[in-house]
């Protein structure tokens, strides 16, 4: 988190009216988030609203993310269960608080589980799938989507490279070159782990911008 911070307080105050490439990068993932994902999904004139809190989500779970593949930390911040149940319910808190500013309680209850358009005998099986979607499945998958991707890919590179270890350091003479292949199986698994925590990231900045939308739109 401090050198999350660090980096974007070091951005700002070296900003300049011609940019150099660290602030070039770091205006291409500000654009990026802004345009992409947020207008993208609610349009700028809600998105603009949005924006800072979309962008601080999506950077704190990419730097958290990129955790696990920092030499002697090893481990992602999100692969640890009660960083991704904190951004979820950050998440979660938001789009309902957003949809209840917007319609009230009952409205946004109304609007939420008895959506419009739906014949109302198809309520009393509607109603109870669309109540676990909104308060309990949305909050629930994004823990579950963030914290098995990054643990999963943790436990991959901590067995390639225990493997490679073990072949090279303890292994009998035959079995030595096989620690060249584990070591390489490490590697290749290293640049997907950098992958996914970029592509988890925007997953999670994503959704939280769909969820929002549904919670503030007429219809969803």
């Amino acid at each position: 988190m401090i050198a999350l911070l660090l980096i974007f307080v070091i951005g700002a105050r070296r900003a300049k009216l011609v940019p150099g490439r660290f602030q070039n990068l770091l205006e291409l993932g500000l654009n990026f988030v802004r345009v992409q994902i947020v207008y993208e999904i609610l349009g700028e004139k809600d998105g603009k609203k949005y924006v800072g809190i979309i962008t601080t989500i999506f950077f704190g779970v990419l730097f958290f993310n990129m955790t696990g593949v920092i030499p002697f930390l090893n481990i992602a911040g999100t692969s640890v269960i009660g960083l991704p149940i904190i951004f979820a319910l950050w998440v979660y808190v938001l789009y309902l608080s957003q949809g209840v500013k917007k319609f009230g309680v009952g409205g946004y209850l109304k609007h939420s589980l008895f959506p419009a358009g739906v014949p109302w005998f198809v309520y009393p099986l509607l109603t109870p799938v669309e109540f676990l979607q909104v308060f309990i499945l949305r909050p629930a998958t994004l823990v579950i989507r963030l914290l098995a991707n990054m643990l999963a890919g943790h436990l991959l590179l901590a067995l390639c490279f225990a493997a490679t270890s073990f072949l090279l350091f303890h292994a009998s003479p035959g079995l030595k070159p096989f620690g060249a292949v584990t070591f390489v199986a490490g590697f290749g698994f290293y640049l997907l782990e950098v992958f996914v925590a970029a592509l988890q990231a925007y997953v999670f900045a994503i959704l939280t911008a769909v969820y929002l939308q549904m919670s503030i739109t007429e219809e969803h």
